[in-house]
């Protein structure tokens, strides 16, 4: 298996969501991910200060969530979450969307949902997520076409607070809706280097992981 390890590490959003983080972890995550290349750290608005100091002069983004996990707060509180996020420093915002409107068949709440978000953190990098373990195929492609007609950057496909995350049939799915108009997302569950190089084969220009580390040292194994 040829694989540059350069390549990979640089598509990695290094991610650490759980409600037990410390700084000390953050700190962490932020030295790993200027160690090893990794494109962002993905955290909590809470940490977005902390994390841009840590990375202060180097190349690593700031990426933060916003109605995280489960989407369900409303339109407005979300946006205002997205404008805090963007004025604390974060380089790009991974959204959740109502999932429970979206399963409902409310379209318009959806799309007034993703479209304040968007409206609100202007300047950043928007990654909308979806949930797709909560989808079927017809409600994951209309939701990424509101997304795109929204102005959405990227499309991901989890939280990996579901019941699964990243499956190789989704983004193929995504990458076929949103062609060259937006990147795809893979997150959750994505823990060997087996899995990210099937997703990038199905479509995914970016990798979500808490596992980046892990990745990239089986990555040096194999070379």
């Amino acid at each position: 298996m040829k694989v540059n390890i350069s390549d990979i590490s640089g598509l990695i959003d290094h991610t650490l969501l759980k409600p037990t983080a410390t700084n000390k972890d953050i700190e962490k995550l932020c030295n790993e991910a200027a160690e090893f290349g990794f494109f962002s750290v993905c955290v909590q608005p809470y940490f977005i200060k902390l994390a841009k100091e840590f990375l202060e002069g180097g190349n690593v983004k700031v990426a933060a969530v916003v109605g995280f996990p489960f989407g369900m707060t409303s339109a407005g509180a979300k946006a205002f979450e997205a404008m805090n996020a963007t004025s604390l420093g974060a380089d790009e915002i991974d959204f959740v969307i109502n999932i429970g409107a979206a399963k409902s068949g409310d379209w318009d709440v959806v799309r007034r949902d993703i479209s304040g978000v968007i409206g609100a953190s202007k300047g950043v990098v928007h990654k909308t997520i979806i949930e797709t373990c909560y989808l079927d195929e017809e409600e994951i492609a209309r939701v990424v076409k509101i997304a795109l007609d929204a102005g959405s950057e990227f499309i991901k496909t989890s939280t990996g607070y579901g019941p699964y995350g990243a499956r190789v049939k989704d983004v193929r799915l995504i990458k076929s809706i949103v062609g060259e108009r937006a990147g795809v997302k893979a997150s959750g569950g994505i823990r060997t280097i087996r899995q990210v190089l099937n997703l990038l084969k199905a479509g995914a220009t970016r990798i979500g992981t808490s596992s980046g580390v892990r990745i990239i040292e089986e990555v040096r194994r194999t070379v």
